[in-house]
């Protein structure tokens, strides 16, 4: 009955969320539920054990929300995302309009730009660049989830995604974890869904079809963004509020290629830098007085590697666009909003993650997914992928798997001489997998901006995001167990 009372609870979630039902409602109520079916205190999983997961993922990671999202937004409003793409896009022309849009979306998203910001700033180039070129519409979706919401998401070393930074404090790792398994990962998944698209556009092309400009007229972005259904479904899918994009203050002008190139730059080397040369070299032994927890090193450097390198970033963002911000209050605002509700959303899928865990009769769920066989890099991928699809969210998905199973996946890799940094790569690229379900909030939004439809085209999403990354996974699984982390 207690195993049954987590089953319930969970797809009750899940059904009510597809649905459109605010999760900061259904959470706390599926919790409740898990517990009452389970015969555990109400009130005490609500007010403490569900709130106080949901407050320390908030304590956690709010900086880089908070950080990550008003970038995307200084880097939109300034014009800089549209110089950046509107460069690839006159260098690679009509001719190769497919890569180009997924090298514009993979340069912005890397260089920490917000997925939501990069899909309502790509979308209308890919429109331009695939009517030239005489692309069906339908593969524009996939195209543009190759670029933003793949392997720059989960698998380049040093991406500032979100995603990239939960399994930090965890396994006591940096976002450069396993950064050769990351690469290979990378290619596989870079090289596969442009294959894939290549190979779905000469199909078109020899039966006929052709995207012509006339199909080519997206819908709003300004209606897109504020449809009530994508932006709860989007909430818990990445770090930026959709209805933010309309707010704020656009420039008139746009920047120079190098002014709109070198936020993005810096956020990478100063990511690197305080990884591999500041925070190393700096004394942390005060962590371990009171005030600070105690903390350990470990647990807070990953975090603020990527909070100063988007910090950075911003700084110098306003240093060279200070004219081009002239309502710069009103750009500030929209950014630093759009970061809370995703966050507060999250949260509360970590909190009934930490509820459910807490109960008795996980304890069967943890031992079987420990006994799955592979070893213990197989099980957490599973782990992470099954939880990432549950929720249709890869942040929350992967806090909840490590919430409930980290420290037992960090004890079997002392144990068995694994490097943590390759639980934390595959636990990443786990989340980024399955969490590409029809209900997800970026695949509902994608579409919502491009005017299509899942019918037309959620089989080429699944191919680039779906088979592409698990590609890529099976071969970091593979290589990690054969040679270790490298």
């Amino acid at each position: 009955m207690e195993l049954m009372g987590i089953l319930v609870s969970l797809g009750l979630l899940i059904w009510l969320a597809y649905l459109g039902w605010s999760v900061l409602v259904l959470t706390p109520l599926a919790a409740m539920l898990a517990a009452v079916l389970s015969s555990e205190p109400v009130l005490a999983n609500w007010t403490l054990v569900f709130m106080g997961g949901a407050a320390g993922f908030i304590a956690s990671f709010f900086p880089i929300f908070l950080l990550g999202a008003l970038f995307g937004k200084l880097m939109e409003d300034s014009g800089s995302v549209q110089t950046v793409a509107g460069f690839i896009r006159d260098k690679l022309g009509a001719e190769r309009a497919i890569l180009a849009v997924v090298l514009a979306g993979a340069l912005v998203t890397y260089g920490g730009v917000s997925l939501f910001v990069a899909i309502f700033v790509l979308v209308p180039m890919a429109s331009a660049l695939f009517a030239d070129a005489g692309i069906p519409k339908r593969l524009m979706p996939a195209a543009v989830a190759l670029g933003t919401s793949t392997f720059t998401m989960t698998m380049l070393p040093g991406t500032p995604a979100v995603q990239n930074a939960i399994p930090m404090p965890f396994f006591g790792t940096t976002p450069f974890a396993a950064p050769g398994l990351g690469i290979v990962a990378s290619v596989i998944t870079l090289s596969f869904g442009l294959w894939w698209l290549a190979s779905r556009q000469r199909r078109a092309q020899a039966l006929g079809q052709v995207g012509l400009p006339e199909a080519f007229a997206t819908a709003s972005n300004i209606a897109a963004a504020s449809d009530p259904l994508v932006r709860e479904r989007a909430s818990v899918a990445h770090d930026f509020d959709p209805a933010e994009i309309q707010r704020g203050h656009a420039s008139q002008s746009a920047p120079v290629l190098w002014v709109a190139a070198l936020p993005l730059a810096v956020v990478l080397v100063v990511n690197l830098l305080m990884t591999a040369v500041i925070l190393p070299a700096l004394d942390l032994s005060y962590l371990d007085e009171p005030q600070f927890g105690p903390a350990t090193p470990s647990a807070v450097t990953g975090i603020w590697s990527v909070s100063v390198a988007l910090a950075a970033a911003i700084v110098v963002l306003l240093i060279l666009n200070r004219s081009r911000l002239t309502n710069l209050r009103a750009s500030v605002d929209a950014g630093v909003n759009a970061s809370v509700l995703p966050i507060v959303s999250v949260a509360s899928l970590v909190g009934f993650g930490t509820v459910v865990a807490n109960l008795p009769a996980f304890d069967l769920v943890r031992q079987w997914v420990l006994g799955i066989g592979g070893g213990p890099l197989v099980s957490l991928a599973l782990s992470t992928n099954v939880l990432a699809a549950l929720t249709g969210s890869a942040s929350g998905g992967l806090t909840i798997a490590l919430e409930a199973l980290g420290p037992t996946y960090l004890a079997l890799a002392n144990q068995l001489s694994i490097d943590p940094a390759l639980l934390h790569r595959v636990a990443v690229i786990g989340a980024g997998t399955l969490d590409v379900l029809p209900h997800n909030g970026a695949v509902v939004t994608l579409l919502a901006v491009c005017g299509m439809t899942h019918r037309d085209s959620y089989g080429d999403i699944v191919m680039v995001s779906i088979v592409g990354a698990l590609l890529g996974l099976i071969a970091v699984i593979v290589l990690g167990s054969l040679f270790g982390s490298f």
